[in-house]
């Protein structure tokens, strides 16, 4: 399986289109390879560079599983958005503090769809995939505010 986003590429900068600098809205992803026998997909983005300890940036679930699958702009219906660590459900862009941060957009093939609310936090996540990850795949995206 592979995740990769025609606005950047694995291990190089976010655009600030997609960060809190910019429109702060989520950068298109694809996801290829996925297992024929995968139901759904997840998404986690976080940043483990963060103060804190990994800051939650996106969590999506029940995305349906193709052979290929376009993430950009809504999401489809049925498709759910957790809180991120700011709080707030949905997406929210890269915005460090300060030096360069990398956010890991990690994408799951799960073999069934998920039963969560959308109040859901990156960890409550986790735990429910557990036992249903078919595979994963991961882009690491840089960003540094100016």
């Amino acid at each position: 399986m592979k995740i990769e986003s025609p606005e950047f590429q694995h291990e190089s900068v976010i655009p600030s289109k997609f960060t809190c600098d910019g429109e702060d809205v989520a950068p298109p992803l694809k996801i290829t390879g996925v297992p024929e026998d995968a139901k759904t997909l997840a998404l986690i983005v976080d940043d483990p560079d963060a103060a804190s300890g990994a800051w939650v940036h996106w969590t999506v679930w029940n995305i349906p599983a193709e052979a290929s699958v376009t993430i950009e702009g809504g999401l489809p219906g049925g498709v759910m958005q957790g809180v991120t660590s700011s709080g707030n459900i949905g997406y929210a862009g890269p915005c460090p503090p300060s030096g360069t941060h990398r956010y890991f957009f990690k994408a799951y093939a799960l073999d069934s769809e998920l039963d969560l609310s959308p109040e859901t936090m990156a960890e409550a996540l986790m735990q429910a995939m557990e036992g249903h990850t078919l595979d994963k795949a991961q882009l690491i995206g840089l960003y540094e505010r100016l």
